[in-house]
Parts: C-alpha cells; structure tokens; sequence
C-alpha cells in the first residue's frame, strides 16, 4: 500500500497520471461505490466456508487501485514495477487493473459536466441535436503477434503498416475533442469495413441530418448516407490530368484536410497515454484500454474549461 506522501506526490503531478488532482478526486468519488458494489457482490456469489467480510483484508486500498490503474494506462508500467512501488503482489496488480479498467471504459466520453456519450447512436444523436460536425478517423496500436498456431494469426497484420496492430475508429467533433472510440479491431479490417460493423451506415441514415467529414479511406459512405459523409473528392483523372483539373483537385483536397486536422489532434491526445502507443499484454484488453483512456482524456477537458470557483 502507498503512503499518504507518495499517493499526495502522484495526485499532484499531473505529468504522473495524465489527470489533475481535482479530476482523480471526482474519478475516485464516481468509481469507488461501483467498484465496492462490485467487490461485493463476488464475494456473496461463491459458495463460502466463512462469512463475507472474514479473513484477510486488502492490503491495496481502492484509491492506490486507481492510481495503479492510471499509471499503466498513462506509461505502460509494467505490472512487476507497479508492484514494488505499491508494496504488494504482482497478482494483486493485474487483478486490480483487471477490475478498475472496464469500470473506466464503462464511463464514456464527456462532453459536460452533465452529459455523457457512451455509444455511437448517442454521437450521432448529440451531433445531430447541437449542430456540430463530426470528424472520423482510424488508428492502429501495436500489439504482441499472435502465437505460430493461431488460425486467424494474418488478420492482425495491418496493410498499411505491415505490423500487427488493432485498429479503432475515432470520432471527434470539429475541435478535436474525442466524442467516442470504437472497440479494438484486428489490424487487417479496412477502415470502412469497420465504419460499417459498428452500424454508422444505418444510424446515419435513419438518424438526423449531421456532417461527418472524413478521409479517403472512407470514399462510397457518402452515397450510402445520402451525402452525409463527407470524403476527400474523388480524382476523376489519375495520368495525363490537366493542369486546370490538378490545381482545383488540390485546392479542394488541401480544404478538405484542413477541415478535417482536428482529428488528428485528438488521436494525438490519445497517443500520449503509451498504452495506446504500443500495447505488450493481451490484446483481449485493447478494448477497454482505448475506451478508457477516451473517457478520461474527455474529462479532464471538460475540467480543464470549468473554472476552479465554479468546481
């Protein structure tokens, strides 16, 4: 267990964490119950020899859980140095991640004090009712290669990078504020194959009338959401183009990508937490590794834009 000294050091230091000390404050007031609740309720669900609350305590508090937690997702701590610096066992580390890291994918992405996005309907929804345009774009994230006698071992190479790699897709509105992150993907799986498995297709059209600007890799959602999706303009002529035809192509290509940088700034954001940048454990946990650092780069933006008296 860490002293009062060292967890003050860590809360102080936002370099640490990633988080200031008035965002790990709110974070540990809104996970902690859940986290207790769900303690409890694996404790009551075995058959037990004892009652609940009999034999040895934790030795590992819920706070220094979540400071554990925030420490491999900011650094990519390993889980033997985490130890030592808690005092505890390897085990109780991963168990501990293991239980606080869905709790913060489960959280969402913030986009004010009072309102959450957790699904991608609830993106579109909120897009739509705000009036704001909406950025995607895909991201790869280097992950361990799959073992010699795996069948679908190809499906993590990416073609783009010929490394392997899950892929997630960003959505982000025209500030560069994260609204939403996908579920991890193999790194084969194109980027408008996964636009489509994760239902945008439909939401958008079937949802309200929103902007959605996009890059190349996205060229044919526009004619399947009735103009919605927005891609780089399609170069009708490839060899032997005019020079009239190449500098429209490129001014519209140049103002298209300016709309659409912001997005690159928010994965940016992202990228800054290393578990994102290069993910060595199991790639089971991509998922909630990327949600979860979503949700908490988006809230300590909203902290950042309330001043400190109205907090």
């Amino acid at each position: 267990m860490a002293g009062n000294a060292s967890r003050a050091l860590i809360t102080s230091n936002r370099r640490i964490t990633g988080l200031s000390a008035d965002a790990i404050a709110e974070l540990s007031a809104e996970i902690g119950p859940l986290w207790h609740e769900c303690h409890q309720d694996r404790l009551a669900c075995r058959q037990r020899k004892r009652a609940v609350g009999a034999g040895a305590k934790l030795r590992l508090v819920f706070v220094d859980r979540l400071l554990a937690t925030l420490l491999h997702l900011r650094h990519g701590t390993t889980h033997d140095v985490l130890a030592c610096w808690f005092g505890v066992d390897r085990s109780t580390i991963t168990r501990a991640i293991g239980e606080v890291r869905p709790l913060l994918a489960e959280r969402g992405c913030t986009v004010s004090p009072d309102a959450r996005l957790r699904t991608l309907a609830e993106v579109v929804e909120h897009l739509g009712a705000s009036g704001k345009t909406g950025i995607i774009d895909g991201t790869e994230i280097r992950v361990r290669r799959p073992a010699a006698s795996r069948k679908d071992r190809d499906r993590f190479i990416s073609g783009k990078n010929k490394q392997n790699a899950v892929k997630s897709m960003v959505v982000t509105d025209a500030k560069g504020c994260v609204l939403w992150c996908s579920p991890a993907e193999p790194g084969s799986c194109a980027d408008i194959t996964h636009a489509r498995q994760s239902g945008l297709v439909k939401l958008l059209a079937d949802g309200p009338a929103v902007e959605i600007l996009a890059d190349a890799g996205y060229q044919g959602l526009g004619a399947q959401t009735a103009g919605r999706v927005v891609t780089t303009p399609h170069r009708k002529f490839k060899k032997d183009a005019l020079d009239w035809y190449e500098e429209i192509y490129e001014r519209q290509r140049k103002a298209h990508s300016s709309r659409r940088l912001r997005v690159e700034h928010g994965i940016a954001h992202l990228k800054n937490w290393r578990s994102l940048t290069r993910h060595l454990g199991r790639r089971e946990h991509m998922s909630d590794n990327v949600q979860a650092v979503a949700g908490l780069l988006s809230h300590q933006q909203i902290v950042d834009l309330i001043p400190a008296r109205q907090r």
